[in-house]
């Protein structure tokens, strides 16, 4: 079949042109290919493959461009880049790949085509259009990708274990693939993730948290992560989680599954946020429970201080896969440590206090706080799902009119420490800290407003019963 019709971008014509006068082949290969055949948004990112050398098809791709457009050399890879438009070109000459066996960097040399679809990792990314003057367009699928596309299934070029051995990244690679497109992993390839899952440790943990991201980013991360999970590979990358999928009974008393409540968290924010770190924050947010677990006879299961001690192995999560260590660290750990508080909020009477202090700790992510803890339930009682529900619009009335009325987002006592020790005559101490807080706590309790005459008198009220005089 000819696909020319989806070739007409002028960048096309344009290196035909070059690879016929530098007397090569030339295709376009890969995610742009599958994405066509897909009727999907077709990708910005166009790979071309030369029988030959790709880097010198890119330089004289360049030279017929307008403008003459940069060329990116990469000499260690083979591989060349140029913008045109809107569009990142890279070009690469066909090659076969051989691998060590503790290394996922190939030994490379030139190659066919076949060669080079063979290297793929999977049968619907090897599809290929030819940009050859005799048969521009037409369709090469030496692995049957076109029938793995109807069918949705995703399955390796050659043996799934030499492909995973060789490159263990592409088992993480399958399983996005399979999240983002909904697709099955054909079974003798599935199974053969799970026989070299611990390969995976040779790649390092920026490799593994991009496709972990781009799973989050799917609308739902569950699919990608219970075969995470039925491989193997998610013991191996995050057993914080795993460790969440262990119910006991101790005399009759069970508690819920946390790991399968926390992957349908992390679909249910799916819907409400596009933050990947609100949805980290999803997936992590109950990663406390597995070491705080106790059994007691009259209350049954607990998991006292899970919110706290999940917020320090964020750090630690982060820290071993070589994730941002900065704000977004930060955020996540706040979204775990208060994931609660919301849900405490929302099943008692919602006082104007506590909805101060809720808006006084989350401060400018409070709003991402209660998205959180509105996919936090996941009760299939509908009287139970329902009131929660009733419960989480109260809160947020009540964030709106305390933020009008007392502003406490981030607030600082309006009347500071520095004040405070010319008034009564201190030296920095403990006085100063113990007003401050007292201030503070009262504007939090309701006793006075936020304002700065109140908090004046207030202290003066407060500095005398602690023994201190003004000295005006």
């Amino acid at each position: 079949m000819n696909y020319k019709q989806h070739l007409d971008n002028k960048i096309f014509k344009i290196i035909t042109q070059a690879a016929h006068e530098l007397q090569l082949e030339s295709y376009v290969i890969g995610g742009f290919v599958r994405d066509i055949l897909l009727q999907r948004d077709h990708k910005k990112d166009i790979d071309i493959v030369a029988v030959g050398s790709g880097i010198e098809l890119a330089i004289k791709v360049s030279s017929l461009l307008p403008n003459t457009p940069k060329v990116q050399v990469f000499k260690n890879y083979g591989t060349a880049m140029l913008r045109y438009k809107d569009m990142d070109v890279e070009f690469v000459g066909a090659r076969k790949e051989s691998y060590n066996f503790d290394s996922r960097n190939p030994v490379v040399e030139n190659g066919t085509l076949k060669d080079d679809q063979e290297r793929r990792d999977f049968t619907i990314n090897a599809l290929a259009f030819s940009l050859n003057e005799n048969n521009f367009g037409d369709l090469v699928d030496p692995f049957g990708g076109v029938q793995d596309l109807e069918n949705k299934i995703i399955r390796t070029p050659l043996n799934p274990d030499i492909t995973y051995s060789d490159d263990p990244l592409r088992m993480m690679r399958a399983i996005r693939f399979a999240t983002q497109l909904q697709f099955e992993i054909e079974k003798e390839s599935l199974d053969a993730i799970t026989r070299n899952a611990e390969r995976i440790n040779i790649i390092s943990g920026e490799r593994i948290v991009d496709e972990l991201n781009k799973i989050l980013a799917t609308p739902k991360p569950s699919i990608g992560f219970l075969l995470l999970h039925k491989t193997g590979l998610l013991d191996i990358i995050l057993p914080e989680l795993t460790a969440l999928n262990n119910v006991e009974e101790v005399e009759g008393h069970t508690h819920k599954n946390n790991f399968y409540h926390t992957l349908e968290v992390v679909d249910n924010i799916c819907p409400n946020t596009e933050d990947l770190w609100l949805r980290w924050s999803a997936l992590l947010h109950d990663i406390g429970k597995a070491p705080t677990k106790k059994f007691h006879k009259k209350q049954g299961w607990t998991f006292h201080g899970h919110e706290f001690l999940g917020g320090k192995m964020v750090k630690k999560i982060f820290t071993r896969l070589h994730m941002p260590l900065n704000q977004k660290m930060k955020f996540v750990q706040k979204m775990v440590m208060m994931s609660s508080r919301p849900i405490v909020l929302a099943q008692k009477e919602v006082t104007d206090s506590a909805v101060r202090r809720l808006v006084f700790d989350a401060g400018e992510d409070v709003e991402d706080l209660m998205t959180l803890c509105e996919a936090d339930i996941t009760t299939k009682n509908p009287k139970k799902f329902q009131k929660y529900h009733n419960n989480f619009k109260i809160v947020r009335k009540k964030i709106v009119e305390v933020e009008e009325k007392d502003r406490v987002r981030n607030f600082q006592p309006p009347i500071d420490g520095e004040e405070i020790m010319q008034l009564f005559n201190l030296k920095p101490g403990r006085e100063i800290g113990i007003l401050k807080e007292a201030v503070k706590e009262a504007i939090l309790e309701g006793e006075i407003p936020n304002e700065y005459d109140a908090a004046y008198q207030f202290v003066i009220t407060k500095a005398k019963n602690m023994g201190l005089k003004s000295i005006n």
